[in-house]
């Protein structure tokens, strides 16, 4: 079942006409997707409309079946952005505690959480991302890739349905980035996860991969058939991942078909 569905969706910036361009798509209940393309192509703009940050130019949002309405106050509409919750960029600007534990914490009594059900929440969701060690901790004090993680267990600490990456690596050093993937590649098909990407490594995990270019939606299908069409990745200008050259490289020499095979398996972890 389709936990989101968008139909036709259209957003304007004052500066920029078609930021999205009509875009329609359904992500199912479970799905891990994630949403690529170049800066500018629509992806972080999508990702904040269906969030309820953005107000739509025209179209509709529907998250279980149900019309998501930006800038409603209406008790259902709290219900269904509560749904929802989104990691962004720069990990600094998301903590508000002066804890690990106390920023944990912050969306759990803010839905007014009983106290004693608000602390087994924030062990069981800090020892998931592997940060029940760091809980006296001050933000500050913590790396990149541990800071997208305390931010991770905070949105699992509310319960939310859909969690939305919009480009929480993208500022991490390769350690952080590892951390941050390997935390979510635990959650897939325990959550619906969206995970808003320029970086074409992060890809191959996923369900299903959704290509923007200009406000629109130039290609969808899973990670090896994206990957492997140079044509369209140059279209969109995404960068070819030097993982997939070595591919090509391989397939235009002599080398068996068992190193490629191989080769395969170890890229696209099938």
């Amino acid at each position: 079942m389709a936990i989101i569905k968008v139909e036709d969706l259209k957003f304007e910036y004052e500066n920029i006409k078609n930021a999205i361009g009509g875009v329609s798509l359904e992500i199912e209940e479970g799905e891990f997707v994630c949403i690529v393309g170049h800066n500018g192509s629509g992806k972080s703009t999508l990702a904040k409309l269906l969030c309820g940050l953005l107000v739509p130019t025209s179209g509709n949002i529907y998250i279980d079946n149900k019309l998501l309405v930006a800038g409603d106050e209406s008790e259902e509409s709290d219900l269904l952005r509560r749904k929802i919750g989104i990691v962004f960029q720069n990990p600094d600007n998301q903590f508000v505690g002066v804890t690990v534990k106390d920023d944990i914490a912050f969306g759990l009594e803010n839905r007014c959480i009983d106290r004693c059900e608000m602390i087994d929440r924030i062990n069981e969701f800090s020892h998931i991302v592997g940060m029940d060690n760091f809980l006296d901790r001050s933000p500050e004090s913590l790396s990149g890739g541990e800071k997208q993680r305390v931010a991770i267990a905070g949105i699992l600490a509310c319960d939310t349905d859909i969690i939305i990456l919009d480009e929480a690596t993208s500022m991490l050093d390769p350690r952080g980035v590892r951390e941050v993937l390997g935390v979510i590649s635990n959650l897939k098909h325990k959550k619906t996860i969206i995970n808003i990407t320029h970086n074409l490594n992060e890809i191959v995990l996923a369900d299903r991969v959704i290509v923007m270019n200009g406000g629109k939606i130039v290609a969808c299908g899973d990670a090896k058939d994206i990957l492997e069409d140079e044509e369209l990745l140059k279209g969109a200008n995404l960068v070819v991942p030097d993982t997939i050259k070595l591919l090509n490289l391989i397939r235009s020499s002599s080398i068996s078909k068992e190193v490629e095979d191989e080769v395969c398996q170890l890229i696209f972890h099938k």
